[in-house]
């Protein structure tokens, strides 16, 4: 599955495991590849949050 943080930062996830603490479910649930082609579309900017919102 795929994970976000409050920094905006993705990760894979093992469905089967407890989502660790400051970390929630977003996108699909499934094969490795079809989460990874979601990150993909959905993260443009891999820079956490906090950096973004620094820069501007």
């Amino acid at each position: 599955m795929v994970l976000v943080n409050d920094e905006e930062q993705y990760s894979l996830w093992p469905s089967a495991q407890p989502i660790p603490e400051g970390w929630r479910q977003v996108g699909p649930i499934g094969a490795k590849q079809e989460c990874l082609k979601w990150i993909n579309r959905n993260w443009p900017d891999i820079a956490p949050l906090s950096i973004r919102s620094s820069q501007t």
